[in-house]
């Protein structure tokens, strides 16, 4: 019998990059008939998929094998963008830089550099809370485009929603319960604004089939008739938005 059939799989194993050691995470997935090591695009964390009837050692050997491909792949990832003063993110699809407003209180403001005409994001206070207000910030902007689309979208198709959520969710971007509670991911504040209409929609479209097929797909489209568009943007770009606010 394999490894994981007497013994729970561990989280982590670690690797030796020559300077410093590397976690990996370790994934069971009983469908998988390899291993399989990736690096997802929202996570500097390699994740290694194990076959069901899998075994440690055979993991292990496995990434003992990938640490030249390790190092040059970590190599290559593009650099995260950590909300501080001074940084670069991206606003409703438009890059705005973070500063200090120089006052002690008041709310977050949208404004441009006189000299350069630069979209800059104020904040006040003090600078060692710029992740958290940058990140309230964010949260309060995509939570006021989301209801406008969503109480518009779900008029349209005649069903009601129970609530709306926000979450950092790494492998989807919204979803939709049985009972109407629609979550969305934060980070679509800093997609451009179409993009956000669509997911929007998506999650509408749920509501009346809660599924992706054809009749699925025909409201979705009716609401946002981007979508194919809005679909092609979140696989080519929708993974740099998890670069930014990585503390």
């Amino acid at each position: 019998m394999g490894f994981f059939a007497t013994k729970v799989l561990p989280e982590f194993i670690e690797v030796d990059l020559g300077h410093r050691p590397l976690q990996i995470r370790l994934k069971r997935n009983s469908r998988a008939k390899r291993y399989i090591l990736r690096i997802p695009p929202d996570d500097p964390t390699p994740v290694i998929t194990v076959p069901a009837r899998g075994n440690l050692k055979t993991a292990q050997d496995f990434a003992n094998r990938q640490v030249n491909w390790l190092k040059q792949k970590l190599d290559s990832r593009p650099d995260t963008t950590k909300f501080e003063e001074g940084a670069r993110i991206p606003v409703r699809g438009v890059l705005h830089t973070l500063r200090s407003s120089c006052k002690l209180r008041g709310l977050a403001k949208v404004d441009f550099d006189e000299k350069t005409n630069e979209p800059l994001l104020l904040f006040p206070g003090e600078i060692q809370s710029f992740h958290r207000k940058t990140k309230d910030f964010l949260c309060k902007l995509a939570k006021d485009d989301l209801e406008v689309h969503v109480l518009h979208f779900t008029k349209q198709v005649g069903r009601n929603f129970h609530s709306i959520t926000l979450r950092d969710t790494r492998s989807r971007w919204g979803s939709c319960s049985h009972d109407g509670k629609l979550s969305f991911s934060w980070r679509l504040a800093m997609a451009p604004p179409d993009i956000l209409e669509y997911v929007a929609a998506h999650e509408v479209a749920h509501l009346v089939k809660l599924d992706h097929s054809p009749e699925f797909w025909r409201v979705c489209e009716q609401l946002a008739p981007h979508t194919k568009q809005a679909q092609c943007w979140l696989k080519e770009h929708g993974s740099q938005l998890h670069l930014y606010g990585q503390e």
